[in-house]
């Protein structure tokens, strides 16, 4: 454990709270440090794992628009982009809010990754996993405690 403090997934807020990380982010693609921040946000949701936002500046992949977009109900509207690093594309691997609404106006062009599509993620050190489901981007530490939502069977909570 690298010193994060413990958090209950299920105590998180809703509507989410949006909040700076005093926790260097690192992302890997293509054998490549494509993330290395200590300026990310993130959005702590109610039995969500946290969604960590990456400033455009401190990202070194390039980013291609991708295919399609979806709706948050407390963010807006999210566009879908391929990253592209050392010679590996992902495609569909992180998005980004461009005119996030006024709540979550913060978050305007950063960009958030899928960790199950990149090499590696990390929150202080500690390598991250995927929030569990095809569809929500959250990163799981191991300081965390409760049930994320995602998994067969807690899609709908």
């Amino acid at each position: 454990m690298t010193g994060l403090p413990r958090e209950n997934v299920q105590s998180y807020p809703r509507p989410p709270a949006l909040e700076p990380v005093p926790h260097r982010l690192t992302v890997t693609l293509g054998g490549l440090v494509i993330v290395d921040t200590n300026r990310a946000l993130r959005v702590l949701e109610t039995h969500h794992a946290p969604t960590y936002y990456i400033p455009p500046a401190d990202i070194t992949a390039e980013l291609r628009p991708a295919p399609g977009q979806s709706l948050c109900e407390w963010k807006g509207r999210a566009r879908y982009v391929d990253v592209v690093a050392g010679g590996t594309t992902a495609r569909r691997a992180a998005w980004v809010y461009d005119a996030p609404t006024e709540r979550f106006r913060a978050l305007a062009g950063h960009v958030a990754f899928y960790a199950g599509l990149m090499e590696a993620c990390h929150v202080a050190g500690e390598r991250v996993v995927p929030q569990p489901g095809d569809f929500y981007g959250g990163w799981v530490t191991a300081n965390l405690d409760g049930i994320p939502k995602g998994a067969r069977g807690t899609e709908h909570w």
